[in-house]
């Protein structure tokens, strides 16, 4: 598997493929695999290795969740009680009926109360404007910041559609993290750091960038329309946002990030194995929990952002407790049932716990989606099958 993980890295790196990229795999006892190839900036010295910090973007996502989901253990959150009781901000979100003919937006009430498992599966109605023209053009109208700004202005934007109807990606695990704020009486980091980031061990892993942690910084390169990469030095999230972004906001390495994933194959157990979440409650997260709705294609709107953006195009897949769920063995070897997700600058990871195996790749390349690192994730976990 070493071997043929190594080749399916090394070769991308050395075609000029990705700049970088830095993968492990690990089953329930420990990592089975780790290495790093090319480099953290393009036309610099530095290497891509384990350790190298990487956005992880909306990898972020997952640990948000297991934030919430810890304090629904602890009964301080409830998963179908109104989140307006948490954050009255959530009771006044109107839903978007157009636009009049000046192109000011149109709202109504919603029909039903947001819940804290709709922000989880993302069935609230919140979206992303790299995804939804409707959004972007609220956000125009209404000059709402874009949502790596960080601003709580971000958070504005209107529903696309009632609480519960469906499925579409946004800004719902955001609001969570508001929730877990509003519930711990902690700021979202610190919370993370005290109950879920501090027992497993994720010392690179915050909002953050520590010194240690820029010092092994790789940065993000856009692709250009004639295939090309250009390391983009100056895009940063704020070292000092108004909010700390639980949808996309952390910074991390594939092998702190491991360290996530091994607990959800340990039904919640750290390495020394402390619980981190009980058994229960990993099973309340990896089981479908957005009744007959669907994960769909997210269209782009925002092509410098995000490609046309779908895993396994033409398979069943549903959402759990803040991961996406595929429902048919994929090409890749992964099991029916299997969690998984991703980060905007093409990260990715999933969780098999009916095969006890799980795996993170961690390139830096825009768009999502991308022509070459999407491809490249998928030869990884097909190597770590064995396929």
């Amino acid at each position: 598997m070493k071997a043929q993980a190594d080749k399916v890295l090394k070769d991308a790196v050395s075609k000029g493929d990705v700049p970088g990229v830095t993968a492990a795999a690990t089953n329930a006892r420990g990592t089975t695999y780790e290495a790093g190839f090319g480099k953290r900036v393009l036309g610099e010295p530095a290497d891509m290795t384990p350790d190298t910090v990487a956005w992880i973007a909306s990898m972020t996502k997952a640990i948000t969740g297991a934030a919430a989901m810890q304090l629904v253990e602890r009964g301080k959150l409830a998963l179908d009680a109104p989140a307006k009781s948490m954050i009255p901000a959530l009771g006044e979100v109107a839903v978007l009926d157009g636009f009049d003919s000046a192109g000011k937006p149109k709202t109504r009430k919603a029909k039903r109360d947001i819940t804290l498992r709709h922000l989880l599966t993302h069935t609230a109605g919140f979206g992303y404007d790299i995804w939804s023209p409707e959004v972007g053009k609220y956000m125009e109208a209404m000059e709402v910041p874009g949502i790596i700004s960080c601003q709580n202005k971000a958070l504005t934007t209107p529903l696309l559609f009632d609480p519960g109807e469906r499925w579409f990606y946004g800004i719902n695990i955001d609001w969570a993290g508001k929730m877990v704020e509003a519930a711990s009486g902690k700021k979202l980091g610190q919370y993370m750091r005290d109950n879920i980031l501090g027992p497993l061990g994720m010392d690179s892993t915050g909002f953050k960038i520590t010194d240690s942690m820029r010092k092994r910084l790789a940065k993000i390169h856009h692709r250009g329309i004639d295939g090309a990469l250009q390391p983009d030095t100056a895009l940063e999230l704020p070292q000092e946002p108004e909010f700390e972004m639980g949808g996309g906001g952390l910074y991390s390495t594939a092998g702190d990030y491991l360290k996530f994933v091994r607990m959800m194959l340990n039904q919640g157990k750290s390495d020394k194995g402390e619980a981190v979440l009980k058994p229960a409650t990993v099973a309340d997260m990896s089981k479908n929990a957005m009744g007959d709705s669907k994960v769909c294609l997210l269209k782009t709107a925002a092509p410098p952002f995000s490609n046309d953006a779908e895993f396994f195009p033409g398979m069943d897949k549903q959402w759990g407790l803040s991961f996406m769920i595929n429902n048919e063995e994929a090409p890749t070897g992964r099991s029916p049932g299997s969690l998984a997700w991703a980060g905007l600058a093409n990260t990715y990871y999933w969780i098999d716990q009916k095969k006890g195996l799980g795996g993170v790749y961690v390139t830096q390349v825009l768009p999502f989606a991308d022509v070459k690192a999407l491809p490249l994730f998928y030869a990884f976990e097909s190597a770590v099958y064995g396929k």
